[in-house]
């Protein structure tokens, strides 16, 4: 028959729904390997039977559960802890750039558990600085107003040599020269000598800091600690401290117990807030002076 002559196509013939020529209206789904989604629910992508695995690192990135979703969590955590290990290494110019205090000489403008962020010697010096490595002293401190922790003059972190502890972290008193008779220039309530012969490291042996915890009752030098500090034994300067951070530290290394925090928290709720107030020394304070150190990212005050 001929086209022509073909009847025309009346409303009531059948309609071909032959899955081979597609879904008119889109509401069956086609096996064609492809992620649909329910329209009605907004429910999430579901794989049709013929999709292939979309592989390991996919599924590490979008996974929402399981193994990969958890190794994904960690490593992001150490990446942005490493993040910021850096940018402090960039800032303070010495590594660790963070250190915890565990010792209590030099509260209470340091306690024990506090984290203290330290820059390199001769970093973001201040203008009352005269050495080369922007280390002000108590002494200068009193004259120029300037200010750390509590007091004036400066805070350093040294090491002598020799010494097989933690660094020291206490703060710089004033400055003598090789040979130096610095009896008089001393304050008679950190030591207990009548004149330079029975002042210990007097006269100076070499040119360096005296230096004393604010929570101490004789001077690094006076009590045998260290002989007067010298420019190249200084290892960082501190600037900040950040209460209670460091007992992370400390808890790890053994240095410290969590019952230490909670006491901590309890018996001084002022200081370990972060206060800064006076010195408060007491020269006369029963018992041994403390020592204040660093190692590895720790430090006795």
């Amino acid at each position: 028959m001929d086209p022509e002559d073909r009847p025309a196509s009346s409303g009531d013939d059948p309609i071909d729904d032959d899955p081979a020529d597609g879904d008119p209206d889109g509401d069956d789904p086609v096996d064609d390997g492809s992620i649909r989604t329910d329209r009605a629910t907004g429910d999430p992508p579901t794989r049709t039977g013929s999709e292939e695995d979309p592989g390991l690192f996919y599924r590490f990135r979008h996974d929402m559960e399981g193994p990969l979703m958890w190794l994904r969590e960690m490593l992001s955590s150490i990446g942005v802890v490493l993040l910021i290990g850096l940018i402090l290494f960039a800032v303070s110019g010495v590594w660790p750039p963070m250190v915890a205090v565990e010792s209590s000489s030099m509260e209470p403008n340091m306690n024990t558990g506090d984290l203290v962020f330290v820059t390199e010697p001769g970093r973001l010096a201040p203008d009352a600085a005269d050495n080369e490595i922007g280390v002000v002293t108590h002494e200068a401190g009193e004259e120029s107003g300037y200010r750390t922790f509590g007091d004036h003059g400066s805070v350093v972190i040294y090491q002598p040599p020799g010494r097989r502890a933690s660094p020291i972290i206490h703060r710089a008193m004033f400055h003598v020269e090789a040979g130096e008779n610095w009896y008089d220039r001393a304050d008679d309530r950190y030591h207990g000598a009548d004149d330079c012969e029975e002042l210990r490291n007097c006269p100076a042996p070499h040119a360096g800091f005296v230096t004393l915890g604010d929570n101490n009752r004789q001077y690094d030098q006076a009590n045998g600690l260290a002989e007067p500090v010298a420019a190249e034994w200084v290892t960082g300067v501190a600037r900040l401290r950040v209460p209670y951070l460091g007992y992370v530290r400390l808890i790890t290394t053994g240095q410290a117990e969590v019952s230490d925090v909670l006491g901590a928290a309890v018996v001084s709720p002022g200081t370990a807030s972060g206060a800064v107030g006076s010195s408060g020394r007491d020269p006369w304070r029963a018992g041994p002076p403390a020592t204040g150190s660093m190692s590895a990212g720790r430090v006795s005050g």
